[in-house]
């Protein structure tokens, strides 16, 4: 059968299956480097396809987000995408602001790594999966 709703990437669909509560993913831009050893599940089709935003969006409408992270470069860099990201979160979620670099050193500790097709600066997420209620 053919999946309808929710997350259609398979490989992106199994991670979030599997996450617990406090599980990291990222989801991050064409260059961010995804640490040796964490799964990295590659939906870049060309230079800017497809969004951040657009895959934020579909993450944030199929998962519990409790806490988010991102690099505070992105306040002064791309406060457009900062703007888009904070439209988007649900209510009560924590945002915590990290240099790029240490954001970068997080993602060792990510479940996965998701590349987008996004092109703009400091476009990269960690996401902290919450519990439903």
């Amino acid at each position: 059968m053919v999946k309808k709703t929710g997350i259609l990437n398979s490989d992106l669909a199994k991670v979030a299956d599997d996450l617990g509560h406090t599980d990291l993913v990222c989801i991050g831009d064409l260059g961010l480097p995804v640490p040796k050893g964490i799964q990295k599940i590659d939906l870049a089709l060309k230079r800017g396809e497809p969004r951040f935003i657009d895959v934020l969006k579909v993450y944030l409408d199929n998962i519990v987000v409790q806490k988010i992270f991102l690099a505070d470069e992105i306040r002064t860099q791309n406060p457009e995408q900062l703007q888009a990201i904070q439209a988007l979160l649900p209510e009560g979620v924590s945002v915590v602001y990290y240099s790029h670099e240490e954001l970068k050193e997080m993602t060792k500790q990510c479940k996965a790594v998701v590349r987008t097709g996004e092109d703009t600066p400091f476009s990269n997420i960690i996401l902290e999966s919450g519990v439903t209620i």
